[in-house]
């Protein structure tokens, strides 16, 4: 089982995925209802409404967050026992059954079409991630040495004499030098 060393043991993960999305969806919350009640609030009035909004709205939202992180979590842990395995296929079924729970009040088609849209949203989000990490990881393939092509035998010049004709002339030599001492020995 290939573990992401750099996230906490599965138990864990859980609250600090909680924490994590509901920090994100307060920030997000004073944001978005920080300026829709600005908007919709009369001049000179315009700030106590921004903050009116934002006390009532940005916590409530950051709840809803931390509801939809925690249940991802817990799925996305149960799937990692269940299989053995951290693959992409564990956070789609995180991602289809977080949001068929979380639609089960609507009704069985309500949740049935928020699992698949939970599905097909997180599907994408992996082949995201996936697709980047490819790209991502060619930049640091190791580049091939360059295609060394054979050279041409190089012309035998008279300044530097091959191997194989020094071999013949000092063998042909020594022959010659073998013929004279037995001819001056008879």
């Amino acid at each position: 089982m290939s573990r992401d060393h750099s996230r906490d043991p599965c138990p864990y993960v859980i609250i600090n995925d909680c924490g994590g999305a509901f920090a994100m969806g307060a920030v997000g919350g004073t944001i978005w209802h920080g300026f829709k009640g600005y908007r919709n609030s009369p001049r000179g009035h315009r700030l106590a409404g921004s903050i009116t909004a934002i006390k009532a709205r940005a916590p409530v939202l950051g709840g809803n967050f931390a509801v939809w992180g925690g249940l991802f979590s817990t799925f996305d842990c149960m799937f990692v026992g269940i299989r053995k395995k951290e693959d992409p296929w564990n956070s789609i079924m995180s991602g289809a059954l977080t949001g068929g729970i979380l639609a089960a009040r609507g009704g069985p088609r309500a949740a049935a079409t928020s699992a698949v849209v939970g599905g097909i949203l997180l599907a994408l989000i992996e082949g995201v991630g996936i697709a980047m990490s490819r790209a991502s990881a060619s930049q640091f393939k190791p580049v091939p040495p360059p295609l060394e092509f054979p050279q041409p035998p190089s012309p035998p010049s008279s300044t530097n004499p091959s191997p194989s004709t020094t071999i013949s002339e000092s063998s042909t030599s020594s022959s010659n030098q073998n013929q004279l001492n037995a001819s001056s020995s008879h």
